[in-house]
């Protein structure tokens, strides 16, 4: 049986990628830190309560589990702050860590979260093979070191890996204060959303599709970077309008009169050709959909409380 470890398992893509791996008959060894996340009982989902931070911690437990793959999603995300967060530095040190551990184990497979910050955003469409790296933030720059040191280090290991560059994600379990869900919860709460401009143009992806596509980058063969992103260009006022559309709030919406994100590039969007053509992967939701399924979420989430 392959055995996988997964780091960040009860974080926004670690949680919604446990069932794409039982689905493949993997042995999930999902490690958390603080709370253990709701999930039905598994015979081949084991829960490890653990600081990977710890280089002694994380060298026992791999000492121990021995897998065959490791799926890292692991990072400080703080939104607003892991831009340039010094808790940037302690992760790559730990993840240097965690491939060394792992190779050491004898681990065969590795998929490591990147993401769309070690690009250049100047160039607007980011192909991987040919757009420059030139990330403008501390967090991009530690990602696109660590992605050169696992590069070379995998080859002296003799060991297959993956790097998955993420772009714009959405869905159920997000951070509140991010995009989508700030918008659907201001909202939700009747209240006026104050936006930017809105005319950036990104690239999301509905977070199970992301999930899915990350397990099947494990299951293949490809190496290297390959981005996470559906493809397809939509600006955020779009995005936004959809949201408003679906709960009849679009005379709540003020676009120009946030300046937030007016700094960023205004072109943003992933070619997906290695992902579509050399994984085999296509998204299943489209935006509407997506977006419908994280506003159900959220509106049972208003329940609860």
């Amino acid at each position: 049986m392959k055995r996988v470890i997964l780091t960040g398992a009860n974080g926004f893509i670690g949680r919604h990628s446990i069932s794409y791996l039982l689905e493949r008959n993997y042995e999930v060894h999902a490690l958390f830190y603080n709370h253990k996340p709701e999930f039905k009982e598994e015979s081949n989902l084991i829960w490890h309560k653990c600081d990977i931070l710890d280089s002694s911690v994380q060298e026992k437990l791999f000492d121990e589990i021995n897998a065959s793959h490791m799926l890292h999603f692991a990072w400080y995300t703080v939104p607003g702050k892991y831009w340039t967060s010094i808790e940037n530095l302690r992760w790559v040190q730990a993840s240097i860590g965690l491939i060394i551990n792992f190779a050491k184990n004898g681990g065969r497979r590795a998929v490591m979260a990147g993401t769309c910050a070690e690009y250049d955003w100047d160039y607007g469409r980011c192909f991987e093979k040919d757009t420059p790296l030139n990330p403008k933030s501390l967090y991009g720059a530690c990602k696109n070191s660590l992605a050169n040191i696992v590069k070379h280090f995998s080859a002296e290991a003799n060991l297959s890996y993956a790097w998955g560059r993420i772009f714009y994600l959405y869905g159920p379990y997000e951070n509140p204060d991010r995009l989508v869900p700030s918008v659907m919860g201001t909202l939700l709460k009747k209240e006026v959303m104050q936006c930017a401009h809105g005319d950036q143009i990104r690239d999301f992806l509905y977070i199970e599709d992301a999930a899915s596509a990350f397990v099947s980058l494990l299951e293949s063969n490809v190496t290297g970077a390959v981005n996470i992103a559906s493809g397809n260009p939509v600006a955020i006022r779009d995005v936004v309008n959809v949201i408003a559309d679906k709960l009849d709030r679009r005379d709540l919406v003020r676009f120009g009169e946030s300046t937030d994100a007016l700094n960023g590039p205004k072109l943003l969007v992933a070619d997906v050709e290695r992902l579509n053509n050399e994984v085999g992967w296509k998204p299943s939701y489209d935006l509407d959909r997506g977006l419908g399924q994280t506003l159900d979420w959220w509106k049972d989430q208003k329940k609860v409380k």
